[in-house]
């Protein structure tokens, strides 16, 4: 009796699993989007983009088909991600972890792919190294495709060619002469999210590098630690203990920022002190940590300094001096 339950069990459970094997190979595989359907998609949001950011509709759709192999990436399915942008310090946003130069590498998650050209635009202009792209008429695709090659966009010696042939292949160069938004479809192709997750050109603080090899930002009007914090999906008290400060501490405009954590020594040997200066200024212009700053030059903490007083950045200075 036992014996024939487990058999009737086992023919059951293996008709179970044949059906699922069946069933699965069955379906037909998912239909991939044309570079045609692609373009009609997303040709409209590239125009609007355009008009708001100065960014060639054609390079926009272009770089986005290339990218995203005609919107049917894991990426760009998943994550609605069509540039392939990673997280970056500046990202606060969703995320799309995957596997790419390295494992388990940040990439952008978007709500819509609007979002993603409109982030992707965000990404060049808040850039240096691409300032001389909004220089060039946005007519003009083959300089665009050149500059940002030259810029170091991509690593691929052809990228610049592989560009202008989407471009000259499928026309595109034609949407970069409309001066008007389109006007939405009543039955859009793809939903449209109406509240973007950046304005415009609200873009974050330009992240700097300090002459000892540490990141920052310049606050900006009505910063707080908190908002940095947001900002750059840190910790607050990441951000206290980079910059030698605690949560009673204010934040004026212009002032350096750490989002990196300071360093034992400065690149420079002195500091010959300034009027106005204290001893945590000095240790954020150099970005060396406080607490070393009082060891070298062997003071207490809360020492007040006097002008024309030379601080060691480096070494500890001798007990006779």
């Amino acid at each position: 009796m036992i014996s024939n339950l487990k058999k009737g069990i086992h023919f059951i459970l293996t008709a179970i699993v044949v059906f699922i094997i069946q069933f699965t190979f069955a379906q037909p595989p998912k239909k991939r989007m044309s570079k045609e359907e692609y373009i009609a998609t997303y040709k409209d949001d590239a125009i609007r983009d355009m008009n708001k950011t100065g960014v060639p509709a054609s390079i926009t759709l272009a770089q986005g088909m290339l990218e995203s192999e005609n919107g049917n990436s894991d990426l760009a399915l998943l994550a609605k991600n069509h540039f392939g942008i990673k997280c970056h310090l500046e990202w606060n946003g969703d995320t799309y972890i995957k596997d790419d130069d390295l494992k388990n590498e940040c990439f952008r998650k978007y709500n819509t792919v609007l979002e993603s050209f409109d982030d992707h635009s965000a990404f060049l202009r808040g850039r240096k190294h691409y300032a001389s792209l909004f220089d060039l008429p946005k007519t003009d695709y083959k300089a665009w495709a050149t500059g940002l090659k030259k810029a170091g966009y991509a690593t691929n010696p052809n990228y610049a060619p592989m560009i202008i042939k989407i471009i000259e292949d499928n026309k595109l160069y034609e949407l970069d002469l409309q001066q008007k938004m389109p006007v939405a479809d009543k039955k859009p192709i793809h939903p449209v999210k109406q509240e973007v997750t950046k304005s415009d050109f609200n873009f974050p603080s330009q992240i700097l590098t300090s002459k000892n090899n540490i990141k920052y930002i310049l606050a900006e009007e009505k910063d707080t630690y908190l908002k940095i914090a947001k900002r750059y999906n840190m910790s607050l008290w990441q951000l206290y203990k980079y910059n030698d400060v605690d949560k009673n501490t204010p934040i004026k405009s212009g002032e350096r920022i750490y989002i990196k954590p300071k360093r034992r020594n400065a690149k420079e040997e002195f500091h010959i002190v300034k009027a106005g200066e204290n001893l945590r200024n000095i240790s954020q212009l150099y970005g060396i940590k406080l607490k070393f700053l009082y060891r070298k030059n062997r003071l207490e903490p809360g020492t007040e300094i006097k002008v024309g007083q030379k601080l060691s950045l480096r070494k500890r200075i001798s007990k006779a001096a």
